[in-house]
């Protein structure tokens, strides 16, 4: 920066490119490991393969699960079709993908069961480049400079909607006088605030993610938050390809935003990747991940029951841990607010209509089952029979393992 330019808190480092890769590849990896089922060998004899597997089946789907405080988030919770080798039904037609299970790729997925979850997220990340290129596609017919300047009315729209429209009591902080603010007394915070606006989003939800799939009491509470995260995604690419809209760091000066994490050319890869539409401020994914993951603590808190009056089922929670979960229901979605609207990349609506989104999603979340006969055809194609999840697995068996006066196993 020359000396002229405004402190913006240090930059981030140029590590990053390969840095920030490095966590995510290291989480998933760690992942695969943490979540592997414990009890399954690939190299089993191939005609011992589907006894184990209903083996596996039935060690998921009995014992104290059925007892546990849990943990049903109403009916979205409530089992979704088990992909276990029974029979299904296609357009009239009965398939079974049972007859795999024996094949070694059918294996390595039983075995590290999480491998399915990473398949998910490549087909999100497939969708997102692909509304980068409807954007693109539709600056060729219009022009890139029309499609800018729509963007920019776009942003300039809500910033009347939030400070000069009726609705302006819903909005009394600026963004650009909380931005100053942090500019001017907090260097330090929004130094932090740099650092962290990248990694609460790809490394954290992903973190999150993996973490979840591991704690979750069972897989279709884990299932209910990755579909409403997943459908929540859609959403907002289904925006950002037909309603651009500019982020505050890129309006005319005049507005006053400065955009403090990309400078230096030390910008995250997840910020500068060339598959990252730039015009796609509205709604905010940093919030959409983030109110989910907050929704997600608040649930197993126990707070809400308490709140409403409403008994629960004997919780293995402590007191001290539901607290720690009320908490961080609370602070991550406010601190990707704070770090969003501080580094002048969303505005207050972006959050909010992320929020609406989010809580839209979670009630539609199940409009995915209905790609279920794809996913079996697919099945079909690859001759491959789809995992038992181990999601809650460690849980039963270390209950298991108390009850018979065995230390329980963390791994």
């Amino acid at each position: 920066m020359t000396s002229e330019s405004p402190a913006l808190g240090k930059p981030q480092s140029q590590s990053r490119e390969w840095f920030e890769p490095l966590i995510v590849v290291s989480i998933m990896i760690g992942s695969l490991i943490i979540n592997r089922h414990r009890d399954f060998s690939i190299f089993q004899k191939k005609r011992r393969a589907t006894y184990e597997r209903s083996q596996s089946a039935d060690s998921l789907l009995s014992g104290s699960d059925r007892e546990s405080d849990d943990e049903t988030i109403g009916d979205n919770l409530r089992s979704e079709k088990s992909f276990l080798g029974q029979r299904q039904t296609i357009w009239g037609v009965q398939l079974d993908t049972s007859r795999f299970a024996g094949n070694l790729h059918s294996r390595i997925l039983q075995k590290y069961p999480f491998l399915i979850e990473m398949f998910y997220w490549a087909l999100n990340y497939v969708v997102y480049t692909m509304t980068k290129k409807i954007a693109s596609h539709m600056y060729a017919l219009q022009g890139a400079h029309e499609v800018t300047e729509l963007a920019q009315k776009h942003a300039l729209d809500i910033l009347w909607f939030e400070h000069d429209s009726v609705f302006r009591f819903l909005f009394p902080f600026k963004e650009v006088s909380v931005q100053k603010y942090f500019l001017e007394n907090h260097q330090s915070i929004l130094t932090a605030f740099n650092q962290l606006y990248s990694l609460v989003h790809i490394p954290g939800t992903v973190a999150f993610l993996s973490w979840y799939y591991f704690v979750a009491p069972n897989h279709n509470a884990f299932a209910t938050v990755r579909r409403t995260i997943t459908l929540g995604n859609f959403a907002a690419f289904f925006v950002f390809a037909f309603y651009p809209c500019m982020p505050p760091r890129l309006l005319p000066e005049s507005y006053g935003f400065q955009d403090t994490v990309r400078q230096e050319n030390a910008e995250s890869v997840w910020v500068k990747s060339s598959n990252v539409n730039q015009l796609a401020a509205m709604p905010s994914l940093h919030f959409t991940y983030a109110f989910t993951i907050g929704c997600t603590f608040l649930y197993h808190s126990g707070l809400l029951p308490a709140l409403l009056g409403k008994a629960r089922r004997q919780s293995r929670l402590s007191a001290l841990a539901g607290a720690a979960y009320a908490l961080a229901a609370l602070a991550y979605p406010l601190l990707v607010l704070l770090i969003i609207v501080t580094t002048a990349n969303h505005f207050w609506l972006d959050a909010a209509v992320a929020t609406l989104s989010v809580t839209l999603s979670f009630f539609a979340n199940k409009l995915w089952l209905v790609l279920q006969p794809m996913e079996l055809l697919l099945q079909l194609l690859l001759r491959v029979e789809k995992p038992v999840p181990t999601t809650g697995l460690h849980r039963r068996m270390d209950a298991r393992a108390e009850s018979r006066g065995r230390a329980p196993s963390l791994v």
